[in-house]
C-alpha cells in the first residue's frame, strides 16, 4: 500500500492507523498547491478531489476520504482492535465519533485555513469550535480514549485534528481534559513514529 499524504494533515489519522496496526506501506508526500508527489508524479489522476489522504492499494485501487480509509484498514486487520465489528452497537457509536469528528471539528477547524476568512467569521469558527470541545470535555472525563477502551481509529482521526489548534493560536489549556487526552495519544509509540516520518517531530 501507498498513503499519500501531507505532513500534519488529515492524512495523519491514516498514517497513524498504518502503523497502528503494523502495516507495510510506502509514504508518498504531495504538494497540495502543486498537486504534484514528492517523485514529479501529478497526484490529479491519484485523487481529483485535490486534497489527502488517498491511500492506494495493493491492486491498484485507490481509497479516499479518512472515516472510509481508516474503517478499512481497520477491518482488514481485526486482531489490532482498533475497531469494533461491523453491524454491532458499538460499531455504530465508533461511526458516531468519526463523524462528530469529520462534520463538528475537522470541518470547524479546517474553515480556519482559508486566508480569505475574515476576522469575524474566525472569531465565530472558533467560538463554534469552543463549544464542540466543551461537550467533547465532558463525554471524555474519566475515560481513557473515545470509545473507553481501547484506543481506536476515531482517537487517531480525533488527535489528528486537535493538533492543528497551535496553528491558530487556540489553547487548549481550559480544557484540561482534553489536554490530558491529546497527551495520552501522542505517547503511543505509532504515533510518535509517524509524527516522525513526517518531520513533525524531532
Amino acid at each position: 500500500m501507498k498513503l499519500y499524504y501531507s505532513p500534519g494533515a488529515c492524512s495523519l489519522a491514516v498514517h497513524i492507523v498504518l502503523r497502528e496496526a503494523g502495516y507495510p506501506f510506502d509514504l508518498e508526500r504531495v504538494d497540495l498547491a502543486a498537486k504534484k508527489t514528492a517523485t514529479g508524479e501529478d497526484y490529479n489522476p491519484i485523487n481529483a478531489k485535490g486534497y489527502v489522504p488517498a491511500l492506494k492499494l495493493d491492486d491498484g485501487q485507490v481509497l479516499t476520504e479518512n472515516a472510509v480509509i481508516l474503517q478499512y484498514l481497520a477491518d482488514q486487520r481485526p486482531a489490532a482492535g482498533l475497531a469494533p465489528p461491523m453491524g454491532s452497537m458499538a460499531r455504530y457509536r465508533l461511526m458516531e465519533w468519526l463523524n462528530f469528528t469529520a462534520s463538528e471539528i475537522h470541518k470547524t477547524l479546517g474553515a480556519l485555513f482559508n486566508p480569505s476568512m475574515t476576522p469575524e467569521w474566525k472569531e465565530n469558527q472558533i467560538a463554534l469550535f469552543g463549544n464542540r470541545i466543551d461537550w467533547l470535555a465532558d463525554r471524555l472525563a474519566g475515560q481513557t480514549w473515545l470509545m473507553g477502551e481501547p484506543f481506536s481509529i476515531a482517537d487517531a482521526y480525533l488527535f489528528t485534528v486537535l493538533t492543528w489548534c497551535p496553528r491558530f493560536h487556540i489553547e487548549l489549556g481550559r480544557w484540561p481534559v482534553i489536554q490530558d487526552y491529546e497527551a495520552r495519544v501522542a505517547a503511543r509509540p505509532a504515533v510518535q513514529a509517524a509524527l516522525r516520518a513526517e518531520g513533525l517531530l524531532q
